[in-house]
């Protein structure tokens, strides 16, 4: 069963025209974000992206119409957001926030069967209908196991594994979820991000997740929405974004760089000295990596006599050069090694 209704509209499942999102007072309106034209189409899983303080959680919110447009509009399926009744409202937009929710001897089941009330009423009983779009709901993220379990008794990602169902409930055309992957570990993170995936791929439910998981972003989204320092906004396929060199300006700080091939960041390095690797496959990746921790640049080939020369294998590393020659048989070793270097090369020069 898909309980997902698909679109019959032909228009975007969500647009904005000329949005400015801010707060307000009796005084004066301050805009965070201006003139802000997005869309996201049914089926697509968008991930919003930005700096901390940059006006993510405010758009969200703006989206979801927990806080009014300062001006602009925002359109549901083709209609004005502000003009849906609450009810109606609630029958399209799903949404999922970062608060933990407090939930005391309430079965994952009750609480995921709370999202039929747009379409039953709050007095009305749940028809058969209801409870098959419940069951499909519990189904499509995964969580039969969590269906007669207290919620006060889950782990944090099982929890908004519950809420993610409880939105589904709602029969949807847009998901918006709000940092929903803040409290949670990686693999809870990985798994979350995941089932998002999956959710869109049904080709009519549109999914709308602001995260400061950038890497995971980059790998999972269709579309990016990147908030960038000064009120810009980039958008397009992760590809187009890391392309237009958007995601270096918003991220990259003193230290770190934005590597665009492997879609991560990673710290800058080189001011240890240089060092060559040799070896193949895994042991040679992760060899590379203590160097660049231990603040080593990479080379092909030693290019000074200073130069490290490091042979790894299935079985332990060599090192030579910078007046070392030493062997081990683990990575933590090695950084202890090269540690040793900096401390007596440090040594040397105050000596001098």
């Amino acid at each position: 069963m898909n309980a997902i209704r698909p679109s019959t509209t032909g228009d975007p499942t969500l647009r904005t025209r000329d949005l400015a999102v801010g707060y307000r007072s009796r005084r004066q309106r301050r805009a965070v974000l201006e003139r802000v034209n997005l869309t996201v189409e049914p089926g697509e899983l968008v991930c919003l992206l930005g700096p901390n303080g940059i006006g993510k959680s405010t758009l969200i919110r703006t989206l979801a119409r927990m806080q009014p447009a300062l001006w602009g509009a925002v359109e549901l399926g083709g209609t004005a957001l502000d003009s849906l009744s609450t009810s109606d409202l609630a029958r399209r937009l799903g949404v999922v926030l970062t608060e933990r929710v407090a939930v005391e001897s309430m079965r994952a089941r009750q609480l995921i069967e709370l999202g039929r009330y747009p379409h039953s009423g709050w007095l009305g009983g749940l028809t058969d209908r209801d409870h098959e779009v419940v069951s499909w709901a519990i189904d499509a993220v995964g969580a039969n196991h969590l269906a007669d379990r207290d919620v006060a008794r889950m782990s944090d990602g099982e929890r908004q594994r519950v809420m993610v169902a409880r939105a589904l409930a709602q029969e949807p055309v847009l998901l918006v979820l709000d940092e929903p992957t803040a409290f949670l570990d990686v693999p809870s993170r990985v798994e979350l991000m995941g089932l998002l995936r999956r959710l869109s791929r049904g080709g009519s439910l549109a999914v709308i997740v602001s995260t400061h998981d950038l890497e995971l972003a980059l790998r999972t989204a269709d579309v990016v929405w990147l908030l960038l320092p000064g009120g810009d906004v980039v958008t397009g396929a992760p590809e187009d974004v890391i392309l237009s060199g958007g995601i270096a300006t918003a991220f990259e700080g003193r230290h770190i760089r934005f590597h665009p091939e492997e879609r991560s960041f990673r710290w800058l390095t080189g001011d240890r000295g240089t060092a060559a690797v040799r070896g193949d496959g895994l042991p040679a990746a992760m060899a590379k990596a203590v160097l660049e921790r231990e603040g080593y640049g990479l080379v092909v080939e030693p290019v000074t006599a200073e130069s490290l020369s490091l042979t790894v294998s299935e079985v332990g590393w060599h090192l030579s050069g910078e007046g070392a020659d030493m062997s081990g048989d683990t990575f933590r070793s090695l950084a202890a090694h090269l540690r040793g270097l900096t401390q007596s090369n440090h040594d040397k020069e105050i000596e001098s």
